[in-house]
C-alpha cells in the first residue's frame, strides 16, 4: 500500500512588510546561548578539599582482609618491641629506661602502619563532604593493589561518585536543552504577536498558521517532557488489548502523511493481512509515530520511507522495519541516538530540528511491552527494527 502526500504551499513565518521583526531572532532579554553552554558544561564552584586527590600509600593494603592486617600490625609491633627490649637489656640498659623506649618505638610502628587503615576513611569523609557541597569530581585515590575491605570500599565509593557525576551532568544537559527547546517557539510566538500588536504585520491566515505551528511545537514538547517524567518515575500503566496490527499502522501513518504535506515523501506499508498483536495502542502509536516521523525527517524530499512487517512465528514476535533510503548511521553512534536530547545528523535536503526525545521515548514504549528498538545493518539505508511480542506477558 503506497501513499504519497500532495504538495501544499509552504507556510511563511515572517512578514515581508518593512520593519517586521524576524521571528527567528531572539529578544535580547532571553538567556544567551553562552549561559546555556555554561550549564551544559557543568560550570560550578569547586569545593574540593585539600589532600583528597593525594594518593595514599598503604604498606599492608595488599592483604585481602582488614582482620589479617590488624593481626599483622599487632604481631609486628609486639615482635619488634620484644626484640628491642631484649637487645637493650643485653647491652646493659636499665629496665626503667629500656621498657618506656621500647613502648614508644612499638607505638610509633603501630601508628605508621595504621595510617594506611585510617587515611582512606578520612579521604572518603572529605570526599563525601565535597559531594554534599555539589562537587562530584572528587575521588578517593588508593594504590591499585589495595584489596582489603577498605580498598574495596574506596573503589565502590569512586564508582558511586562516577554515577553521581554522570547523573548530575545529565541533569544539567536536560535543563539546558529544555530551556533551549522552550525558548525557540516562545521567542517566535512573542516576536510574531508583538509585530501584530505593533501593527507591523497583519493577522493574516499565513501568520496565524505560523503561530499555530509554534503552539503545536510547544504542545509536543510538553507531551514529550510528561512522558520523560513517566519514564523517570517508572509510572506507566498499559491498557492491553488485542488488535489488527496492519490496521493500526495504517491509522498511525495517515496523520504523518498529512503533516508531511509539501515534502512529497512516499510512506510505503508492506504488511501481511491478519497479523494480530496484544498491547497498548496509545503507547505503540507513540512508538511508531516517533520512529516513522524520524525516518521522514532524515529523508530527502521526494524519497520513500518503507515500513515492513513480518512475523517470527518460532519466537512469537512481530518485527517491523522502518527504512529511509540513502543515508547511514555509523556503528559507533547507533547506541547514542536513543539517549535523550541527542539529535541525528542530517544530510542535504533533510530537516533538522526536533526535540531529541522521540527515539528515547520510542525505546521506552517498546520496553514497556517487552520489546526492543535498534538500528540494524541494511544496504538500502537507515533501518530501525522494532521487535514486539505478539502476546503481552503481564509482570508478576
Amino acid at each position: 500500500m503506497k501513499r504519497s502526500a500532495s504538495p501544499q504551499p509552504s507556510k511563511n513565518t515572517t512578514s515581508g512588510r518593512p520593519g517586521a521583526r524576524p521571528t527567528d531572532k531572539l529578544p535580547k532579554r532571553h538567556t544567551p546561548d553562552r549561559q546555556l553552554a555554561a550549564v551544559r558544561g557543568g560550570n560550578r564552584t569547586s569545593h574540593t578539599r585539600k589532600g583528597i586527590q593525594d594518593r595514599i600509600v598503604r604498606p599492608i593494603g595488599m592483604l585481602s582482609s582488614l582482620k589479617v592486617e590488624l593481626c599483622v600490625i599487632i604481631a609486628a609491633a609486639t615482635a619488634i618491641a620484644f626484640g628491642m627490649a631484649w637487645l637493650l637489656l643485653k647491652f646493659g640498659w636499665n629496665g626503667w629506661i629500656a621498657m618506656p623506649l621500647t613502648l614508644v618505638v612499638a607505638l610509633g610502628i603501630t601508628y605508621f602502619f595504621s595510617r594506611g587503615l585510617i587515611a582512606p576513611l578520612r579521604q572518603m569523609r572529605d570526599a563525601a563532604n565535597a559531594m554534599a557541597d555539589g562537587d562530584y569530581t572528587v575521588r578517593v585515590n588508593l594504590a591499585t593493589d589495595s584489596s582489603d575491605e577498605i580498598g574495596r570500599l574506596a573503589r565502590a565509593f569512586n564508582e558511586m561518585a562516577e554515577e553521581l557525576q554522570h547523573a548530575d551532568q545529565m541533569r544539567l544537559d536536560m535543563i539546558a536543552n529544555v530551556s533551549h527547546e522552550l525558548r525557540t517557539p516562545v521567542s517566535a510566538l512573542q516576536a510574531m504577536v508583538e509585530n501584530m500588536a505593533d501593527g507591523v504585520t497583519e493577522p493574516s491566515p499565513a501568520n496565524l498558521e505560523s503561530i499555530l505551528d509554534q503552539t503545536h511545537r510547544l504542545s509536543d514538547l510538553i507531551a514529550f517532557l510528561l512522558d520523560l517524567s513517566r519514564m523517570e518515575a517508572g509510572a506507566a500503566s498499559l491498557n492491553v488489548e488485542e488488535f489488527d496490527f496492519r490496521e493500526f499502522l495504517d491509522e498511525t501513518i495517515k496523520p504523518l502523511e498529512i503533516a508531511d504535506a509539501g515534502h512529497a515523501h512516499d510512506i510505503l506499508l508492506q504488511a501481511d493481512e491478519g497479523i494480530r498483536i496484544e498491547g497498548d495502542q496509545d503507547r505503540l502509536r507513540q512508538l511508531f509515530t516517533n520512529i516513522i516521523a524520524n525516518a521522514i525527517k532524515h529523508s530527502a524530499d521526494g524519497t520513500t520511507v518503507l515500513v515492513e512487517v513480518h512475523e517470527r512465528t518460532n519466537q512469537g514476535m512481530v518485527v517491523t522495519n522502518v527504512v529511509n533510503f540513502g543515508s547511514q548511521i555509523p556503528l559507533a553512534e547507533r547506541s547514542d541516538i536513543f539517549r535523550r536530547f541527542v539529535r541525528g545528523r542530517t544530510g542535504p535536503g533533510t530537516e533538522s530540528g526536533g526535540t531529541g526525545l522521540g527515539l528515547s521515548i520510542a525505546r521506552w514504549a517498546a520496553q514497556l511491552h517487552g520489546g526492543t528498538v535498534r538500528v540494524v545493518d541494511d544496504p538500502r539505508g537507515v533501518d530501525f527494527e522494532v521487535c514486539l511480542p505478539k502476546y503481552h506477558i503481564a509482570e508478576s
